[in-house]
């Protein structure tokens, strides 16, 4: 590839923001600079206060009314299209209008329609993923469905982190040959945690005693309520819930009803550099959720050297190996989750999955991704 190719990517959200696009796009533009390609990024977005320095230009459209941001987001575009030999979306659904020269990959980390279904209450917030993929879900959302598969359809190349959203994206009707699985990966430069768990808990003042933690937005699909009930039958262990979201003053009302108020902290947001820590504190990182495309909290937990306990739902059995580096746990099944977090709990066992948890991570290498997020630009 020539040297002054022009690469336009085009996101929802970005660093500083929470998000797996904001954080992936802050780690992995830099590397491609260093591999020849001329960048400039779109992303909706307030600018923070302290303004990080980046190596390229980035346009931030503020997140006024609706309406207005689309607009303005529209106009911002249009010269960069132009000026752009690629574009690399990360999100269906922007408003990307004008020259159309330039051939569009997009990477597809979820279902667009599922969500805003049932973020505008279309759907039940409970509602299966997959099964929303063939089930008739009234004309909104089936025509959001419809909107989000033409969409896919039109691109020129789709990157997905998983297996399994590879399966979900064919199942839009995306020619398979166009789609590429390039797993999500770490930084080499992720800080290693050198304490102890007993020492990282005394510096995080948490108690002694069995600790199981959950991170990501408190979301209904999280599976946080249900880790919730799980724990009234697994008295001596404690939960810690890293993370804020719509749904936590239900959260924090149902363990006040549950008479959990004591054996449950809720820390709100944490910052990327205490998570290391909290997760080394833990005894296991639980993500009990009912839709992953491919965990970033599953890869950070494993790195430090807990082990994890995962539903096996989405792209989550292709990280965790049931006894190898952690739990699979049917969804939703109660039961079936309280029955594993005792098991977590029996003597040796976190010793024996603690010491697997680097089985298999060589898949999810930093420099594999760069490459081959590189390779898939130039091809397209």
């Amino acid at each position: 590839m020539d040297a002054d190719k022009n690469l336009l990517i085009a996101s929802g959200i970005f660093h500083p923001e929470a998000g797996g696009p904001a954080t992936y796009l802050y780690e992995l533009l830099p590397e491609l600079l260093r591999r020849g390609w001329n960048i400039r990024a779109l992303a909706f977005g307030d600018a923070p206060q302290a303004a990080a320095a980046y190596p390229y230009p980035l346009t931030r459209i503020p997140r006024t009314s609706l309406p207005v941001r689309t607009l303005t987001y529209a106009r911002a575009a249009r010269p960069l299209l132009a000026w752009a030999d690629v574009v690399y979306l990360h999100t269906l659904g922007l408003p990307l209008y004008g020259d159309h020269h330039a051939p569009r990959i997009v990477k597809i980390v979820g279902d667009l329609a599922w969500e805003r279904a049932v973020r505008k209450g279309w759907i039940a917030p409970t509602t299966d993923i997959d099964a929303f993929q063939t089930a008739r879900s009234g004309l909104q959302a089936d025509l959001g469905k419809a909107a989000r598969a033409r969409e896919a359809r039109g691109m020129d190349g789709v990157i997905v982190p998983s297996e399994y959203l590879k399966r979900m994206v064919i199942g839009w009707g995306v020619d398979e040959k166009r789609i590429r699985v390039i797993y999500n990966a770490l930084p080499p430069e992720t800080e290693s945690i050198t304490l102890t768990q007993g020492e990282a808990r005394a510096r995080l003042t948490l108690p002694d005693a069995p600790i199981f933690l959950t991170v990501g937005r408190l979301l209904p699909w999280k599976g946080v309520d249900h880790l919730i009930s799980a724990l009234v039958n697994v008295p001596e262990a404690r939960l810690v819930v890293a993370g804020d979201g719509d749904i936590l003053p239900a959260l924090q009302a149902q363990a006040e009803r549950l008479k959990l108020a004591d054996r449950v902290l809720f820390l709100g947001r944490v910052s990327r550099e205490q998570m290391p820590l909290y997760m080394r504190a833990a005894d296991y990182v639980v993500l009990y959720s009912g839709y992953e495309g491919l965990s970033h909290t599953l890869l950070e937990s494993l790195l430090v050297g807990t082990p994890v306990i995962a539903s096996d739902k989405g792209g989550n059995p292709e990280v965790v190996t049931h006894g190898g580096n952690g739990l699979l746990v049917p969804y939703v099944d109660v039961d079936a989750l309280t029955e594993s977090l005792r098991t977590a709990l029996t003597p040796g066992t976190r010793d024996q999955l603690a010491a697997n948890s680097s089985a298999g991570m060589e898949r999810f290498n930093f420099g594999r991704m760069v490459e081959a997020t590189d390779h898939a630009l130039k091809a397209i």
